[in-house]
């Protein structure tokens, strides 16, 4: 296959083979934008592209203007339907995309040539508008030495040079700048928030919401995606207590569960009045952009992360948010007791709205309440009685921890009390919430992510959108608020590491699976360890980081000018040297002066020295008057010639690498003979 393709590509012309490389690298580029770009803009490149390949692999003239400007408005038009608008992110990516292509039926100089490049390489820009993943920056780094390929080719407009020189030139720039790519990166200083550049579009990436449906998180348990990893100093918690919090809902209308939307006036409003005991757990969290203003960190967090950026504050629910949406990869530090209080003690006005439920919904469920409250008594003294009654229902009672239950009707907490018996967290937590209500149990909903993975490669924790969970708080008189997880007491393994719901496999991963159950789990780490090494040291590197080089490089109180200061000094001490170096090169070390300085010292070897300053033309006619007329100095007479050529007056087909693989071939005589 591959001799076919050589041979292939040494049968079409220049131009054509130039141009059907410049096209696969537009396609490259085009491709990665394939899921953010509308369908009929992906149709519409590709076709365009797929006719400049024909006309040119036929040799047939490029359309005329009015064929260009007839795909020029339909492109607009349908940007315009389907962004209703011509400007922002998408729409101008789109119009860039297609730009690119429709650019490509114009191209027949070297200055669309060179357009087409700069477009291209501005194409590739935006696919950081998107995804700054390591898979990301692979594909873009792929197009970028295409690119370079393609502009490489077009300076060298004499002859066929090989497409694997030209890549090989390419490769050895973009290696020549990578130490100033590197120099940049680590001293350009980040202004936030113009470093970066948010999305437009306010939908959250992340897999919680700031209300809840029952069978909402069901949904998510199918997201593989990483919502935060956390490294702790020194040995973790237990499993069974990573809850990471998140919102808190309290509203309930018979369907969604919301934040709490009190009726009582805001003196009234319940206070966090947070009590903490034991040692506390230190860790840190890189959390992946949510465009969600929340901090997720263990229960219980009492003091605010070092992010000065975003000032984070605790609600009196004790869920941290931020003053702004999280919009980049965030990394912080955070302090967290296991063992906490918090709640008011005694019984409180604003309790109320914790125990309200909407009217006309889960009869059976007000009917069970009736009867267990005849059972175990009412008041504060009974809640806890009530509560281990409850939990030993779900115990023993048949009820199952399922990912797909099925659709719930208008009275969800008597479908899975009485009928189905079946639910994932929130079906559970919703429906213990409910009764705990009807028994005149203050209680609500914490919703956020629970457990985890451990990376035994890197030692982070990975949490992921399928380890979303939902569980209750309860208040009981002398105690405050008491986390109550139910779905522990329907499945213990849901909230130990016992048993988790997995994800469905793929057909590749059920196959390694049944080779060895381990080897795609150790895949996956390995995978994941690269990605946060590639989040930690690239993706995360803040202005906090800039800071911290400039401190242990001497600087006591360094700014972002200090920052721009050094930059600056680094790149003129850089170029300063680079230009040393060139005329230190050029006048020592020329390559095609090494060259002829080498056919002097062979001369000299059989006998016949030369001056420094002798020329090509001038060593072949000394050569010529001192060894005769004869098939060495013919020869070497011939070489001379085309070494002079190439410098002066260049012609195809020669290059200096040639030169000196023919230079090897001569026969040199042993003496100087006449």
């Amino acid at each position: 296959m591959k001799q076919r393709l050589l041979g292939f590509s040494a049968a079409l012309p220049r131009d054509t083979r130039d141009t059907l490389f410049l096209l696969a690298v537009i396609a490259w580029v085009m491709l990665m934008q394939v899921q953010h770009i509308p369908w009929w803009c992906s149709a519409l490149t590709t076709g365009v592209l797929l006719w400049r390949a024909s006309l040119a692999l036929r040799g047939k003239p490029l359309p005329g203007w009015p064929w260009r400007v007839g795909l020029l408005l339909v492109t607009v038009t349908a940007t315009w339907f389907t962004h209703k608008t011509l400007l922002g992110r998408d729409a101008g990516v789109t119009l860039i995309v297609v730009l690119l292509a429709l650019k490509t039926l114009e191209l027949r100089a070297r200055r669309d040539a060179f357009v087409v490049f700069f477009l291209g390489f501005f194409t590739l820009l935006t696919h950081f508008f998107y995804s700054q993943s390591l898979l990301t920056a692979a594909g873009i780094l792929i197009a970028l030495l295409g690119l370079l390929t393609a502009v490489v080719n077009a300076h060298m407009p004499v002859g066929r040079p090989p497409l694997l020189q030209m890549v090989g030139i390419a490769a050895r720039m973009a290696a020549l700048g990578a130490p100033i790519m590197f120099v940049a990166f680590m001293l350009f200083p980040r202004l936030s928030p113009l470093w970066g550049m948010p999305g437009d579009s306010t939908e959250s990436r992340m897999g919680l919401s700031g209300n809840m449906r029952v069978g909402q998180l069901a949904e998510l348990a199918l997201d593989d995606r990483i919502a935060l990893r956390v490294r702790f100093d020194g040995s973790p918690p237990p499993q069974r207590e990573l809850y990471f919090r998140g919102p808190v809902l309290t509203s309930f209308d018979g369907v969604d569960w919301k934040p709490l939307q009190s009726a009582f006036p805001a003196y009234m409003e319940l206070q966090a009045d947070l009590k903490v005991s034991g040692d506390p757990v230190r860790y840190e969290v890189t959390l992946e952009p949510t465009m969600r203003p929340w901090l997720l960190m263990l229960e219980a967090t009492t003091s605010a992360p070092d992010l000065p950026n975003y000032r984070p504050f605790m609600t009196p629910e004790l869920q941290w948010l931020t003053r702004r949406p999280i919009t980049e990869l965030l990394r912080y530090r955070a302090e967290s007791h296991t063992a906490f209080r918090h709640g008011p003690l005694l019984p409180s006005l604003a309790l109320e709205d914790q125990t309200t439920l909407p009217p006309g919904f889960n009869p059976r469920t007000l009917a069970l309440a009736q009867s267990m409250r005849k059972e175990f008594g009412t008041g504060p003294q009974s809640a806890p009685a009530l509560i281990e009654a409850t939990l030993a229902r779900l115990r023993t009672g048949g009820y199952s921890y399922a990912l797909d239950p099925g659709v719930y009707g208008r009275h969800t907490a008597d479908e899975f009390w009485f009928d189905r018996k079946e639910g994932f967290c929130e079906h559970i937590a919703s429906s213990f919430v409910i009764l705990m209500r009807a028994l005149d149990i203050p209680a609500r909903i914490v919703t956020g992510y629970q457990g985890g993975e451990l990376n035994v490669v890197d030692g982070y924790w990975v949490v992921r959108q399928r380890d979303a969970h939902a569980w209750a708080e309860v208040w009981l008189e002398g105690r405050g608020w008491v986390r109550v997880d139910p779905t522990g007491a329907v499945a213990p393994g849901r909230t130990g590491s016992v048993e988790r719901l997995r994800t469905p496999q793929g057909a590749i991963a059920t196959a390694l699976g049944t080779i060895d159950p381990t080897l795609v789990q150790r895949m996956r780490d390995a995978w994941d360890a690269v990605n946060n090494g590639w989040n930690q040291w690239v993706l995360n590197y803040t202005q906090g980081r800039q800071l911290d080089l400039l401190r242990n490089l001497g600087f006591e109180s360094p700014s972002w000018t200090d920052l721009a200061y050094v930059l600056i000094g680094v790149v003129v001490a850089v170029s300063l040297a680079g230009v040393a170096w060139t005329l230190w090169e050029r006048q020592q070390h020329d390559p095609w002066l090494r060259t002829l300085a080498r056919v002097r010292r062979r001369l000299a070897a059989t006998g016949l020295t030369a001056a420094e300053h002798s020329t090509p033309r001038e060593l072949a006619r000394v050569a010529s008057a001192h060894f005769g007329d004869n098939d060495f100095t013919r020869q070497l007479g011939a070489w001379l010639l085309r070494l002079e050529a190439l410098r002066y007056a260049p012609r195809s087909g020669d290059t200096l690498e040639s030169l000196q693989s023919e230079l090897r071939q001569i026969a040199w005589p042993a003496r100087a003979t006449r």
